[in-house]
């Protein structure tokens, strides 16, 4: 594989200037497209070339297939990295990449078609030796089978879409009398949010944390872990605070379940960058999904391992394989990351608008990925996430102090964001204390609303 002199970066925001970064730092040229609403964005204005592929829509822009491999062909870029979100996990636009002779930076394609859908890729995991949610085996559609299942393993159970995610086609059923219409109405959100209806039905866990391994595999049967995040912190199963490693994974179960995360990314044959994504619970380990992708919160793994997780995309794509072996890989300390989002921060509601004044925190292992800059308008038609704070203490509770202070600093007037939020957050005992599940947040914001 030759190396890569040109990458084109089919994304926008902070991870277009993340990527770019990493490419401008191993000597790599970029290419930014961008919709008519994003003409004045950072990672464009950066960029060593930019190609206007469409209007503000991400359908006629982001999400434009012919138009992204157009703009490659006519940058003469050699490689298109995909970022996160977006065509990042379309096995589709990775093929048709591939076979316009561009090197795709991501899995390979069949491995996106595999863990993409659901009912697939809990069966992969199983057959690769993922511990996995007691459940269907595969699709369910005969509610009689399901009651019977829902007998055997126990209510309440969850009802999931095979395709999709974002909490969409996602039903608690909590006795039998209800399983019938929850199966209904569960297909049918799933058949208006990606067209495929089908479910499946697994063990519904009381209160989880949401912990997941950052994999990378050189494609050629070599895989390695980068340690766990815990990703509780969720409201409507989006994360809101993400931060590694977990406060409580011990030592020994980090080793045994990266251990295996990383044999299955080797016997998968696996390329690149992936997350696997379990709910813990008691000491146990449930596989949900795996990202076939980076991920937004994949700085926390960069601050406590050193590794660069888009230069090691981009090495694997080269076909120069993976920097680390297993034994090479070292923790060290603690991070954090918090999502701000432009957004009002008791509400939600979407802030977009002019930034007025700017200014992000510093200081010794204070770090911010977001391309806002003052006099910068935020577009309403994307996601509202504008920025990143990701801080590193030698312990959690030294990076606890760190972020306490960052965000003291952090300025970005204008518009809301939720800096507010994340402030309350990080003075509350339980979080302070890492005592914290998947459904903390949400209970924690219903007693800040009642009061």
């Amino acid at each position: 594989m030759p190396d890569i002199g040109k990458i084109l970066i089919a994304n926008r925001g902070e991870i277009a200037l993340r990527i770019h970064r990493a490419a401008h730092e191993m000597g790599i040229k970029t290419v930014a497209v961008h919709s008519t609403a994003d003409a004045d964005a950072m990672h464009v204005r950066l960029a060593d070339e930019a190609v206007c592929i469409g209007p503000p829509s991400a359908t006629d822009s982001y999400l434009n297939i012919p138009a992204i491999i157009s703009a490659a062909e006519i940058s003469n870029a050699d490689a298109i990295h995909p970022g996160y979100g977006f065509l990042s996990e379309n096995a589709n636009f990775a093929e048709i990449v591939e076979a316009h002779n561009l090197i795709w930076i991501g899995p390979k394609p069949e491995h996106i078609v595999t863990m993409g859908d659901k009912v697939e890729a809990k069966r992969t995991a199983g057959a690769l030796g993922l511990p996995l949610v007691p459940g269907s085996d595969g699709a369910i559609e005969d509610v009689a089978e399901a009651k019977r299942l829902a007998r055997d393993i126990g209510y309440p159970v969850i009802i999931k879409a095979a395709s999709g995610g974002g909490g969409r086609g996602m039903k608690v059923c909590e006795s039998e009398d209800q399983l019938e219409t929850l199966m209904q109405q569960a297909g049918s959100e799933a058949k208006a949010a990606f067209g495929d209806a089908t479910v499946y039905l697994e063990k519904y866990l009381g209160n989880p944390r949401h912990i997941e391994f950052q994999v990378f595999g050189d494609g050629n049967g070599n895989g390695i872990h980068l340690g766990e995040r815990d990703c509780s912190l969720q409201r409507r199963h989006q994360k809101v605070l993400e931060e590694a490693p977990s406060p409580v994974i011990t030592p020994e179960e980090r080793a045994r379940m990266g251990g295996i995360v990383a044999k299955a990314m080797a016997d998968m044959g696996y390329r690149g960058a992936g997350t696997i994504e379990f709910l813990w619970e008691n000491g146990e380990f449930y596989f949900i999904e795996m990202n076939t992708r980076l991920q937004v919160e994949h700085p926390i793994t960069e601050q406590i391992t050193g590794l660069d997780l888009v230069r090691e995309q981009i090495r694997v794509a080269e076909g120069k394989g993976l920097t680390l072996r297993q034994e090479d890989v070292q923790l060290r300390g603690h991070s954090i990351e918090v999502r701000i989002n432009a957004e009002d921060p008791r509400t939600f509601a979407p802030s977009p608008g002019r930034v007025g004044h700017f200014h992000q925190p510093g200081g010794m292992n204070v770090r911010v990925d977001s391309g806002l800059y003052s006099g910068y308008s935020i577009p309403p038609y994307y996601d509202s996430m504008v920025a990143k704070l990701i801080v590193t203490g030698t312990t959690r509770a030294g990076a606890l102090r760190r972020l306490r202070r960052a965000l003291e600093e952090f300025v970005i007037e204008g518009v809301k964001t939720t800096i507010p939020l994340h402030q309350a957050i990080i003075q509350d005992p339980d979080f302070i204390d890492g005592n914290y599940t998947i459904k903390w947040l949400e209970e924690w914001l219903a007693r800040q609303d009642a009061a």
